[in-house]
């Protein structure tokens, strides 16, 4: 093969690349894009590289879509901003391919461009491009072109100005459902750069326009404008545009547009603005929380707390909270899922005499709820209850009910309640917590589930940290070393857990006199998976008893486990050997 002059290497290797068979090849090569560029210089980029793409026309997606990725930022490759323009080409072909992700990340690189480039090729050069797709036959260059508007529009003289509402509009109202749509999800961020008399006058009634959309996908993105259009308004003309749209779609006959309401509610009464504005939203979020679609009262119900902060506690209490009643008995068990995880944050918006004889029975009644993620939902955000009511009522009223969780048939249950045990301690109080939940943590050292003892196990060395090493000897340290001969050898390996999670908060002296000889015993088991466990735990503990235990008691005990016949437990004990050498000569 003759040999190719070595500056039209790179660009030879990469044609040949690119119309190779294999597809990973021609990725690779376009992965490789900027490193070509810079070898073939800015001149040779822009007259050859460049024309090349724009020419290439593969037709696969993923080859594609890195190219779409890769021009994005080519702008230093092509010699600066002043030469971006010529990168507008190729993207504007990759905005009417059909694979949708191809042409929102050539939407995407072209706004990355536009908003870099200078103001007179955004005249010469972008908008005419943004035009051009605006009236492409293709319906795909035209869902394209509405997402390029925004970075077009601020720097049109307006003449240009007026031309690109009025194509807008025309897009609003195009033949094709799939052009509306990006139009509704693309005129939040095409209105922030409209001035206010325009705005007004135009985009609110393109705005209009897309809210009586036949197709419920259109309607269903013009919600989301409703929260954008309403942050650009003057409050008095949110009231008048706004807020009729809103409860005109809370009772939409597509239950996707009312689910879309539901979602966005608290950021549409943000728009909305002051708080007597806000009250006429209730009775349309009312309707949501009582719609006759599941998937709707999920999305109204994980907005209740959100929406009662913003209105005063005597209308969350007259209107808000009996549909919450309600919903806390739903037929779906994800609507009360949903209500459960955000129920907890009413109880400081409303205060202390509503919570507790409201919100209380309802906290009660979702405890006791068949399904377990209902359960766990209320148990995680128990604390919010707790700095409202006091300890005292909390205790009377939920105890019970945690006590029943704590041997709930669910693990998953038993295990949130052991996580929160330690919050529970801390705020309890030490003599409430000997009487009622001692007996439980226990328990729970012996239970089937290996993920509960291994909780239980941290638990007891979290309260031993709570309450400190004086009340450990007397409530923990006894029942725990009783378990240490329990018939299964699981149980009895989360007793060494213990120890070993034990004994830094104990200290050495109770380390010394009462943990280390049930491990020293344990190294007698016959269950080589205990000695192992032994010898880890034995290594842990060096640091915290003196050196002649070390010397006396752990290295002895180590080197029996050495010669042990199991493999396994000859490693782990080598290994805590050569430890304790260490710790021997470092003293």
């Amino acid at each position: 093969m003759a040999m190719v002059d070595e500056p039209l290497y790179p660009i030879a290797v990469l044609i040949d690349e690119l119309k190779n068979e294999d597809i990973q090849l021609r990725l690779n090569s376009i992965r490789r894009l900027s490193t070509i560029a810079r070898a073939l210089g800015e001149e040779r980029t822009r007259k050859e590289l460049i024309p090349f793409l724009s020419e290439n026309n593969d037709d696969d997606d993923e080859v594609l879509l890195a190219t779409a990725e890769e021009l994005g930022v080519f702008i230093p490759y092509v010699g600066g901003v002043e030469h971006a323009t010529v990168l507008l080409p190729p993207l504007e072909t990759l905005c009417s391919v059909e694979e949708t992700c191809v042409r929102d990340k050539a939407v995407e690189s072209l706004c990355r461009i536009g908003a870099q480039m200078r103001e007179s090729d955004l005249i010469d050069s972008f908008i005419p491009m943004v035009k051009r797709l605006a009236s492409g036959e293709w319906f795909t260059a035209r869902v394209s072109s509405c997402g390029l508007f925004y970075i077009a529009y601020p720097s049109a003289p307006d003449n240009i100005k007026t031309e690109l509402r009025t194509i807008y509009s025309q897009l609003c109202q195009d033949d094709m459902p799939m052009v509306r749509r990006s139009a509704a999800s693309n005129l939040g961020k095409f209105a922030a750069t409209v001035d206010a008399t325009n705005l007004k006058a135009d985009i609110m009634s393109m705005f209009e326009d897309l809210t009586q959309d036949d197709q419920d996908s259109v309607r269903l993105l013009a919600v989301e404008g409703c929260a954008a259009l309403g942050k650009l308004l003057e409050p008095q003309d949110c009231i008048a545009h706004i807020l009729p749209v809103i409860v005109n779609f809370s009772q939409d006959k597509s239950w996707r547009v009312r689910y879309m309401v539901a979602n966005q509610l608290y950021e549409l009464c943000e728009a909305v603005g002051p708080e007597p504005t806000r009250s006429d939203l209730v009775p349309a979020y009312v309707r949501l929380l009582r719609d006759n679609e599941a998937e709707v009262r999920i999305a109204a119900a994980g907005k209740v707390t959100k929406f009662c902060r913003i209105l005063n506690p005597e209308l969350a209490v007259q209107h808000i909270l009996p549909c919450v009643k309600e919903l806390s008995s739903d037929s779906s068990q994800h609507v009360r899922s949903a209500l459960a995880s955000v129920i907890m944050g009413m109880a400081p918006i409303l205060g202390k005499e509503a919570t507790i004889d409201q919100l209380l029975p309802i906290f009660l009644s979702l405890l006791k709820d068949e399904f377990p993620d209902v359960r766990l939902n209320i148990i995680s955000k128990l604390d919010q209850v707790n700095q409202v009511i006091g300890i005292d009522l909390l205790s009377q009223s939920l105890l019970p009910a945690i006590v029943e969780l704590a041997e709930d048939r669910h693990w998953r249950v038993r295990l949130a309640i052991i996580e929160y045990i330690p919050l529970l301690a801390s705020q309890l109080g030490v003599g409430f917590f000997d009487d009622k939940l001692g007996a439980l943590c226990m328990q729970w050292l012996n239970d089937k589930v290996y993920s509960i003892r291994d909780a239980a196990a941290n638990n007891v060395k979290r309260l031993a940290e709570e309450f400190g090493p004086d009340w450990a000897m007397q409530h923990i340290i006894p029942q725990v070393l009783d378990m240490a001969t329990n018939p299964h050898y699981l149980y009895r390996m989360t007793i060494i857990q213990s120890i070993s999670l034990l004994g830094p908060v104990m200290g050495a002296e109770i380390t010394c006199s009462k943990l280390l000889p049930v491990v020293v015993n344990a190294s007698k088991d016959r269950v080589p998976n205990i000695k192992f466990n032994v010898a880890k735990v034995l290594q842990s503990l060096i640091p915290i008893v003196d050196q002649s235990m070390v010397e006396k008691t752990i290295r002895p005990c180590l080197v029996e486990l050495s010669e042990d016949p199991d493999v396994d437990v000859r490693f782990f004990a080598t290994e805590a050997l050569k430890l304790t050498d260490q710790a021997v000569m470092a003293s």
